[in-house]
């Protein structure tokens, strides 16, 4: 703290990495202060015991169509490639998700389904459609199928995900629940797609080593708001801070508690070369966890003979000690108390960036262009 730094930034995630690297080709000094004691937030990743490289804080694939946040992440790592494949375990099998032509014919059958493609491309003539409007359209076959994927892929997920009924689960969101008229089987279908192939943590030690960035890991409750003035590891600061935690917690919930959903992991090592037929299942129909992850199958390691797989069980975040706030629970309510501790947040001159401190869900690609919007 002798040292007279330009900014502090309050967390090495995504989001802070890259706003100390940004302000650091700018040529500020820029003090990084971490609680965890590791760098990378939820992308870091490890070798376990096994060998297999793993996601710690769960799956991470990299996607985007913006070139210069691709270009920004590319000066610190290569890419594998990897284009992400999922499926749906169903009573009867697998179907791709999101649903496609193919998930069509296997559900039901090449003659009906043909039928049913041709009016889907005759009524909707798009890449994608809704499972909405499909649910809600006058053709019997369209709106059954609809009501199939809503009720098979959509539904039972969402509750688990997300812990609701089904009366509790808002209609409109099924508006973002794709049907593609097309066999593409990808699940994201961005131009820039992959994982980096020495890891995110080799990424993120690229990311911050500069001669202008001091790392600080290990430092829990590192900043203080005291009478309009911000405190670092006790002492006063005169620099610009970016803060990228969780925004109750810091003023001490003095309003009350953001509400969050979070994950618990399990990991598995089985002695095969494959453990499942894609990188990510969705049990969307069976089964309390939502989901079972291959890692080798993302980040293409080539390690004979055994395997890791992590399941993926979500419940509500309760704030106690080594749970982690994943998902902003996104309504009307927690968006007013969020405007309540952002109020007063900039009464300090905080520069919030990211997930918790927005109180907003970013993918990696818009946590890195939202920094680079926000210190440009």
């Amino acid at each position: 703290m002798k040292i007279n730094y330009d900014y502090t930034v309050i967390g090495a995630g995504l989001a802070g990495m890259t706003a100390a690297r940004l302000l650091a080709d700018q040529g500020k000094r820029v003090l990084v202060i971490e609680k965890l004691q590791h760098i990378g937030g939820s992308i870091y990743d490890h070798k376990d015991e096994s060998g297999v490289l793993v996601h710690k804080y769960g799956p991470h694939i990299f996607h985007t169509n913006h070139k210069e946040v691709f270009d920004f992440l590319s000066r610190f790592t290569e890419w594998n490639g990897y284009s992400h494949k999922v499926v749906a375990k169903l009573e009867k099998g697998e179907i791709p998700v999101p649903f496609n032509l193919t998930a069509l014919e296997e559900v039901y059958g090449k003659e009906k389904a043909a039928r049913i493609t041709a009016k889907l491309k005759d009524e909707f003539g798009t890449d994608t459609v809704s499972v909405m409007k499909l649910r809600e359209s006058s053709d019997s076959e369209l709106s059954e199928l609809g009501e199939y994927v809503y009720q098979n892929i959509f539904l039972y997920y969402t509750m688990k995900q997300w812990g609701k009924k089904p009366s509790e689960i808002d209609p409109k969101t099924t508006e973002r629940v794709p049907v593609r008229l097309s066999r593409d089987d990808r699940y994201f279908t961005d131009v820039y797609q992959g994982l980096p192939t020495a890891g995110y943590t080799e990424m993120a030690r690229r990311m911050l080593d500069s001669e202008l960035i001091t790392v600080k890991t290990g430092c829990e409750n590192a900043i203080a708001l005291k009478d309009g003035k911000i405190y670092i590891c006790g002492e006063e600061t005169s620099s610009k801070v970016v803060y990228t935690g969780e925004l109750d917690r810091l003023m001490g919930y003095r309003f009350g508690k953001l509400p969050y959903r979070t994950l618990d992991f399990v990991f598995e090592t089985h002695n095969v070369d494959s453990y499942q037929s894609a990188a990510t299942v969705n049990y969307t129909v069976s089964e309390d966890f939502t989901r079972i992850s291959e890692f080798k199958k993302m980040t293409l390691q080539k390690v004979d003979g055994v395997t890791t797989v992590m399941k993926e069980y979500p419940r509500q975040y309760e704030g106690k000690e080594g749970e982690i706030p994943y998902y902003p629970v996104a309504n009307p309510e927690s968006a007013a108390l969020y405007a309540k501790y952002r109020k007063e947040a900039e009464k300090y001159g905080l520069i919030l960036l990211g997930r918790l401190a927005e109180y907003k869900y970013y993918n990696m690609d818009a946590v890195v262009k939202r920094a680079m919007e926000l210190l440009k």
